[in-house]
């Protein structure tokens, strides 16, 4: 059973940054992982996708500020967001790709207000 457990998320004002992270039970070296979130309201969306040979993409709304990376020693996958702004707030769900499925983790929330 894989577990993700994402960190990081918290109230911050437009213009400023957080780190999400994201801490798999095993190895993730061998998959792809994604970052999501989901406001009140709406369907969950991809934000960013990183896969296993370190290709990133992102969603048109953070291109450019947002950067998704991953350190396969620590089975941790970051999220960099700059320049926050009211529209990113949401929870961001952790999600790793495997052949059979996808895992999700728990959820971190991010609130941009001032």
């Amino acid at each position: 059973q894989v577990q993700l457990v994402e960190s990081g998320g918290g109230l911050v004002q437009p213009g400023g940054s957080l780190r999400l992270s994201c801490v798999a039970s095993g190895s993730i070296s061998a998959y792809a992982m994604g970052w999501y979130r989901q406001a009140p309201g709406k369907q969950r969306e991809l934000v960013a996708r990183i896969t296993s040979g370190g290709s990133t993409n992102y969603a048109d709304s953070v291109k450019g500020r947002f950067t998704i990376s991953r350190d396969n020693a620590k089975n941790t996958v970051y999220l960099q967001m700059n320049s926050l702004k009211p529209e990113d707030t949401a929870v961001y769900y952790c999600q790793q790709d495997k052949p059979w499925g996808a895992y999700w983790g728990q959820g971190t929330q991010v609130t941009v207000s001032s």
